[in-house]
């Protein structure tokens, strides 16, 4: 068996899908895409096929190595989002032609099925304890939220002020045994950061996520020692060697991956394991399509130290298209009180629709993330 081709379909809200095809008609997906730089992910690909027409398809990771150390330049998020979704496609692929899931094919699961959480009240906090009660009703255990919207480097307790009450409102909404953690998406800088966590000490958060920029990570340590609430963080990391420190570091309680990112199967495993390694969590990032999604629960099945899966299903960025909506069967998620059954198909266990990727892929997207700017006119982390 030889690999034919690779072809990107750039479909809406904001997801990059590919397809690598073989001369005996056996196929497999992955979604490599970058959160607004999609069309650069797709470009990457292209160059990166080079090195896989007219190859066999099944020693994965021989392939990874060779996409990953054949260039003089590597890493980053374009090469290894490109990398990720490549190496998604082969193990889908190395799957069907075995029969198997892909937890099978990397020693068999550990667990049959995964905690989710739900996201709730969009970039902006917002209706937030109406959100947190839907969640409730859909038989969810654990939601995230966003934190708060701009903030400078030293802000007003207003502020402050405000994402407790938030918080305050979310949790008198789902009750003390509820999880919930709050995303500060990088948005916090470090002279603010003690003060706001320090607030939300009294509420018992499952997690809170990024509360500084990865390139700060040194920071966390006023932080971790002065809070007792776990730390999150990883989703801009995107190998085993932008890891190392934070996790040598002892102040990351949880690690965040994105296999759309992060190198695909392959690397966020080794990921994973390097965090089991420290005791430290892992809870896959995936507010992205449902190749993505796919990806991340056969890794949930394999990786012991997997604790919770985010999905993006009701996301506030999926405004038109639902991943749902990209499958023949929709089912194959099943989702029951709080939990996700892992699935037992061959390969990624999804079936993606064609015919349908196609039509959309058609329209497309352009998708940017938002560009906010401070009271004083500066640009604001978003």
């Amino acid at each position: 068996m030889k690999i034919r081709a690779l072809r990107t379909f750039l479909v809406p809200p904001r997801w990059l899908f590919l397809k690598i095809e073989t001369d005996e008609g056996l196929c497999g997906w992955g979604e490599p895409v970058l959160e607004g730089r999609a069309h650069t992910v797709a470009a990457a690909v292209d160059e990166l096929s080079d090195c896989l027409i007219g190859k066999d398809p099944l020693p994965v990771e021989d392939h990874w190595t060779v996409l990953y150390r054949g260039g003089f330049y590597r890493g980053g998020g374009v090469h290894m989002s490109a990398i990720a979704g490549i190496d998604q496609a082969l193990w889908d692929l190395r799957g069907k032609a075995f029969g198997q899931p892909v937890h099978a094919l990397l020693g068999g699961p550990v667990r049959e099925r995964i905690r989710m959480y739900r996201w709730v009240g969009g970039d902006r906090p917002q209706r937030l304890a109406q959100g947190a009660l839907e969640a409730v009703s859909l038989g969810y255990t654990a939601l995230k939220m966003n934190g708060t919207e701009e903030l400078q480097y030293l802000d007003t307790f207003a502020k402050i002020d405000a994402l407790s009450k938030n918080v305050a409102a979310v949790r008198e909404a789902v009750g003390s045994d509820f999880g919930i953690a709050v995303d500060f998406h990088g948005r916090v800088h470090r002279p603010m950061a003690k003060q706001l966590f320090a607030e939300l000490e009294q509420y018992n958060l499952m997690f809170i996520e990024e509360p500084l920029l990865s390139e700060h990570a040194d920071a966390l340590r006023d932080i971790a020692s002065q809070s007792k609430i776990p730390i999150a963080l990883g989703e801009r990391l995107y190998s085993r060697w932008d890891f190392k420190k934070i996790l040598e570091s002892g102040y990351v309680d949880i690690v965040q991956p994105d296999p759309s990112h992060a190198g695909g199967i392959t690397e966020t495993r080794k990921i994973a394991a390097m965090a089991e390694c420290y005791d430290v969590a892992t809870a896959l990032h995936c507010p992205l399509g449902p190749i993505a999604l796919a990806v991340c629960l056969q890794l949930d099945a394999v990786c012991y130290n997997a604790v919770i899966q985010e999905h993006s299903l009701g996301i506030h960025y999926n405004e038109k298209k639902d991943l749902l909506d990209y499958l023949t069967d929709p089912s194959v998620f099943q989702f029951d009180n709080g939990y996700m059954k892992i699935p037992q198909g061959p390969g990624l266990g999804i079936e993606v629709n064609e015919e349908y990727v196609v039509r959309q892929a058609e329209i497309g997207h352009r998708w940017r993330n938002p560009l906010w700017r401070h009271t004083d006119g500066s640009v604001a982390e978003w």
